[in-house]
This record gives structure tokens, sequence and C-alpha cells, in this order.
């Protein structure tokens, strides 16, 4: 009875464990600099931890079985109290450890903040390095390029194996950026700015399918568990490629021919444009941008931030946007769309693509 229990439990860790080292998700598969020296850090703590823990089971073992009660023998065994070699040993076998850990973590710690790079500028006066803005809402991420002229939303894309530079600020509460397969995470607050720099490694990126998991790692409301985006690391020359699409978008302008996403254009200019733009080049002041940008909507992999993008989530996230994630502020904003309506407004949210 007892190996079959023995044998769930296996199975169960087995279950949950198997979650930790998928390359798009988990902090335990480096994919990049600044993960890989992460990880690194956690192994060195892990072994001094694992070193500690065995060398003292050890000396505990040995004490009680050469210095256990014999029978018939009442002497007490020689004391240690105020011996200077042992006291000095075990304090500074501490010190010593602690050393160890704390050089690589206070230069890792100061490497991962410095950011004085983005700030370079080439002869031209072209930034040198990529920045991205990013800001938290309730419950969805803006992502804008200041260098490059467009912003979008939810889904995050940068270039592989070179730094990319992040301004980190909130718009309602504390959240917290995090990519767990690119590196820790940091806060994103309402008032000050923090700054760091990820790097995504090429061959992690082809290895996860280019795209990467990011979570906000503060509990910051009802639906904190689904405040989720994506993030496509490409190649520099087809991340140039989709700045240069981005910068082109103009659905301001487009006149459909399709009478169905027509009508759904209509129904967006009068319900939804109030909070959306669907050009990247929104030029609107931060105070009104309440909504993610949709210019690539058609081309993003999820809708609400964790469903698969496809027909049947759309209608169903515009429908009843409670039910797909509680809190939002896209609720009870545009009125109760019939079932047309909300056909035709699908409809033209599929237009909404740069290819």
């Amino acid at each position: 009875m007892k190996k079959w229990r023995i044998a769930s439990l296996i199975a169960v860790l087995m279950l949950i464990l198997s979650g930790c080292g998928k390359p798009y998700l988990s902090a335990l598969d480096p994919a990049g600099e600044v993960a890989k020296k992460q990880y690194d850090l956690m192994i060195l703590s892990t072994a001094i931890m694992v070193l500690v823990i065995i060398v003292v089971v050890i000396l505990f073992v040995l004490a009680i079985l050469k210095f256990r009660r014999k029978k018939g023998d009442n002497t007490i065994p020689k004391q240690i109290e105020g011996n200077h070699k042992l006291e000095i040993l075990w304090t500074v076998i501490p010190i010593v450890l602690l050393i160890i850990l704390a050089v690589p973590t206070i230069y890792y710690t100061f490497d991962f903040a410095d950011v004085s790079a983005k700030d370079e500028k080439d002869k031209d006066g072209n930034p040198t390095a990529l920045t991205v803005n990013v800001r938290a809402n309730y419950y969805w991420w803006e992502f804008e390029y200041p260098g490059e002229g467009i912003m979008t939303g939810q889904e995050l894309v940068v270039p592989t194996d070179e730094k990319v530079y992040f301004n980190l600020t909130a718009s309602d509460v504390k959240h917290s950026f995090w990519i767990p397969s690119a590196g820790g995470k940091l806060d994103t607050n309402t008032e000050g700015e923090n700054s760091f720099w990820l790097e995504f490694d090429d061959g992690k990126s082809e290895e996860a399918g280019r795209i990467f998991y990011g979570k906000c790692a503060e509990l910051c409301g009802a639906s904190h568990a689904l405040m989720d985006f994506k993030v496509k690391a490409l190649p520099r020359d087809e991340f140039d490629q989709w700045v240069a699409s981005m910068k082109e978008t103009k659905h301001t302008e487009v006149k459909l021919t399709d009478a169905t996403a027509s009508e759904g254009q209509e129904i967006f200019n009068k319900s939804c444009i109030g909070c959306h733009a669907i050009d990247s080049n929104d030029q609107r002041p931060e105070q009104a941008r309440l909504a993610p940008n949709l210019s690539n909507f058609a081309d993003r992999e999820v809708v609400a931030g964790y469903l698969e993008n496809n027909e049947e989530n759309v209608k169903k996230w515009l429908k009843d946007p409670e039910s797909v994630k509680e809190g939002n502020k896209m609720t009870d904003t545009y009125g109760e769309l019939s079932d047309s309506q909300i056909d035709a407004l699908t409809k033209y949210l599929e237009t909404l693509s740069q290819k």
C-alpha cells in the first residue's frame, strides 16, 4: 500500500513539474542573457544550500554514532566550549559561502540595471538600441516604440540577439512585467519609471516557436491571472519588416467592399473608436488611450490576452467581456449588441491586419 502512495505522489509531482520546462514560459529554460545569468545564480545558490545540508547531516550522523551513550558508560564526553579553532572555523565558513554568493549577485544586479546604452545615438542622431515603453493597465498591456513611431497592444515584438531596453509604467495600480523565459520581473508603477533590458536568443526563440509568454507578476485585481501577453521574437531583418508594415498602417482610411465588414466598421466607429485606435501611429495622449491599440488585431496570437484568436473567441469576448475577463474596463461601455452586429464587428476586426 505504501508503494502505491509513493508512486501516486511521484506521479503528481511529475505532472506538476512537467510545466516547469516549457521553452516559451519557463525560467528553468533560459532564452536570453539575463535569464541565463539568473538561472546560473539559482544553480549556485541551490548548490551552496545543498552542500551545507549535506555537510551538516554528515556531521550530525557522525556525532550520533561516535558519541552515543554506551551501556554502563556514565562518563561525560569532552566538551568543546571555548575552542577557538572550531569557533573561528564555523564563523569563517558561512562568511566565505556568503561572499561566493554575494559577489556574482551584486555584479549581475548592477549589470541588469545598467540601461545607459539606451540613450546612445549614432552620428545621425538615431538611437543605437531598441527601446520599448511598456504601460500596464487593468488588464492589458501597451507597447510603444518611440524610436520607430509605432504602438501596439497585448503583443510585444522584439528582435533577437540584441539588447532591448524597456521603460515600465502603470496607469492604475502596481503591476509587474515578467517574461519568465527571458528574465526576472520588474514592477510597473503609477509614479516613476523603472527600466531594464532583456535579450532574446535566436536559437531558443526558434525552439519556442518564436512566441514567449508574458505575465503580470503582481497581484493586481480580479483578473490578475489573465493579464497575459505574447512576445514575438524575430530575427532582425524580419523585425525591420514588421516595423515597416506597422508604419504603413492606415486602417482609418480604408473603405471596405465587403458589406458585413463595412457594417462592422460603422459599429466600430460608433461604439469602439473612443477607446481603441486602429492605426499604429497613435498620437493621442496617454490619458486618452483607454484600451489596446488594435492596428494588427487580426495578426495576434490571442484575444483578451489569453484566448486563441479565432472567430468563436472574438464573438465570445464581444458578447460578454465580463465572462471572459472579470473586472475589465470594456464591460458595459458599448451597450448590448445583437448577434448580427457581433458577426459584423467580428468580420471588421478580421480586416485589421498588417499582412
